[in-house]
């Protein structure tokens, strides 16, 4: 279990199929083989440790509904330890079970910050509301607004998450990892339980 706050950048080290590799000298000294670690919000259980870098095996199944495929030597991503009892809880409860990939539409400087419209799909659209919380790249973020139609929804990133997440990066047609909040998944559940009881 995370909590959606990033802990810190990482640089791709080797991406092939079947296996990749991070370097984050902060991460790994941290880490050891069997540990959990979130990858752009992808969970991800450490198979080996060597120096700055730390290495994970990724299913075909993991590579078909993330972006972790995708990636390149030297890209950066986001890097998250998974939650302590000791913790606080300052995002919101991110399980790093990735619901889809979605595109980057449009980046809007504003003020400082910028606001950022994604794409949502139809599926998803039930579980992602205004002002509530969803899981971008492992990013615990606050919807801004949602599209009329709900094809879409936005984000206002503020200059800090910009500059300590692979966010600054964003463009029109990037490739993001969504994970939508997991309460929301639970209350459909048992409200669906309920209209089929009675």
């Amino acid at each position: 279990m995370f909590t959606g706050i990033v802990s810190s950048l990482g640089s791709v080290a080797e991406s092939r199929s079947g296996r990749l590799g991070i370097t984050a000298a902060d991460i790994a000294a941290r880490l050891s083989i069997g540990a959990s670690v979130a990858v752009n919000g992808v969970c991800l259980t450490v198979t080996d440790v060597e120096g700055q870098a730390f290495f994970a095996d990724v299913v075909p199944e993991t590579v078909a509904r993330t972006n972790l495929g995708d990636l390149t030597a030297h890209q950066p991503v986001n890097l998250e330890l998974p939650l302590s009892l000791a913790q606080g809880l300052d995002g919101h409860l991110v399980q790093g079970h990735v619901d889809a990939v979605v595109r980057v539409l449009t980046v809007r400087p504003v003020g400082l910050g910028s606001e950022i419209e994604f794409e949502l799909p139809a599926e998803l659209a039930p579980y992602v509301a205004e002002k509530a919380s969803v899981t971008l790249d492992g990013t615990s973020l606050t919807v801004a607004g949602l599209a009329a139609d709900a094809r879409s929804f936005s984000v206002a990133f503020i200059p800090h998450t910009l500059e300590r997440t692979i966010a600054g990066c964003y463009q029109s047609g990037t490739a993001v990892n969504l994970e939508v909040d997991v309460l929301a998944r639970y209350v459909e559940r048992l409200l669906g339980s309920r209209k089929q009881a009675g």
